[in-house]
């Protein structure tokens, strides 16, 4: 008899380990099935809740991290912004620097971004290069920013967004018409 009559890949590898009289047996191998598949469950509920221990893998232990940070939870939201916005969260604990800005900023943006802080001029300016557009879940981070800044400096964001110079013999016109408007910088009212 072969392996494919076990409905379980651990009830499979258990009944490889009985001696070999129990080849034949229908009982023993229903027996060692059944425990396989329990098994399986446990391994599967256990590496379930092992990736609740990290945020890039969190599901449904995702509510808990929000709660431990005090971020309201809105399952309304896509789980890689809801990811995010917690990733950010656990960076920005400590003193404040361009550094930790940045981090925030990246893990929310997934992309490359540039901080710089201008002291004189109680501003901090974050520069999304990797991205064109505004991202999708801007406004949270600008929360998480708000929470982790000093008091008396104000945050400036700056985009990248499309020109015609960028387009120009840049772009073909199939790969033009795949590039939503969003990416694109259009100015409004006369110039």
């Amino acid at each position: 008899m072969s392996d494919a009559t076990f409905t379980s890949s651990r009830g499979a590898e258990l009944f490889s380990y009985l001696p070999a009289y129990y080849e034949f047996s229908r009982v023993i191998r229903a027996d060692v099935d059944a425990k396989g598949a329990e098994m399986d469950a446990l391994y599967a509920a256990l590496s379930e809740t092992l990736e609740q221990f990290f945020v890039k893998t969190a599901t449904w232990g995702l509510e808990r991290w929000e709660a431990e940070l005090g971020i309201p939870t809105d399952k309304n939201k896509p789980i890689d912004q809801r990811r995010s916005y917690v990733e950010s969260k656990l960076r920005g604990s400590g003193k404040v620097a361009g550094s930790m800005i940045k981090n925030v900023a990246q893990a929310y943006d997934g992309g490359e971004v540039s901080v710089l802080i201008s002291p004189g001029e109680y501003r901090i300016t974050v520069t999304f290069i990797g991205t064109l557009g505004i991202p999708s879940n801007i406004e949270d981070l600008k929360r998480v920013l708000d929470d982790i800044k000093p008091a008396h400096m104000a945050i400036v964001y700056e985009f990248r967004f499309l020109l015609i110079k960028d387009i120009n013999n840049m772009m073909t016109f199939n790969q033009l018409k795949q590039t939503p408007f969003s990416k694109f910088a259009f100015r409004s009212g006369g110039a």
